[in-house]
């Protein structure tokens, strides 16, 4: 075996036992249409996969909507809970830092704005787990439902460095 077929199989090898980096996403409620009464939040969540380190980021009018974190009982019935937290702000971000069904609902009209659609079920896959990213500074809502990638620093570094190794491998291939 020459050397440069050596230096192949080694990066290949590096590249195959260098570890898959998770990143999470955040995950805009409605798309481009956001959480208001026309939308489809059932049709919305069908087919995303929802994972630890993920964030829901519902986007709406302050003072026409609000969201609700509930059970399972009072998302079935739209029952607005009387305790708790409400997110009004209008661009609310809700990190997934379990794992489950998650229930959420709009408690205008005292549950109306629920019965006419505005609730959400997500289920938080319990098997990827993303580390947090550091906080910052909002942008402004992305285009789409999950258009923005966060990666922490520590977690860049395995993914750069399989991207070399995969450069590399492909130019010692290449050349012998």
């Amino acid at each position: 075996m020459t050397s440069k077929q050596i230096l192949a199989a080694f990066a290949i090898a590096a590249v195959a036992i260098f570890p898959t980096v998770a990143v999470a996403m955040d995950y805009v409620v409605g798309d481009e249409g956001g959480w208001n009464l026309n939308g489809n939040y059932t049709a919305w969540a069908e087919g995303k996969q929802f994972r630890i380190g993920d964030t829901l980021v519902f986007n709406y009018t302050p003072g026409a909507h609000n969201v609700f974190k509930v059970s399972g009982p009072d998302f079935k019935a739209c029952r607005v809970p009387t305790t708790g937290a409400v997110y009004s702000t209008g661009n609310d971000k809700i990190p997934l830092t379990n794992a489950g069904r998650m229930w959420f609902l709009c408690g205008k009209g005292n549950g109306k704005h629920c019965l006419q659609g505005m609730k959400l079920v997500i289920t938080v896959d319990p098997n990827v787990n993303v580390a947090p990213s550091p906080a910052s500074p909002s942008p402004p809502p992305p285009s789409s439902s999950a258009t923005r990638i966060r990666v922490c620093g520590y977690q860049a570094l395995p993914m750069m460095m399989r991207m070399i190794l995969v450069l590399v491998a492909t130019a010692v291939v290449i050349v012998v």
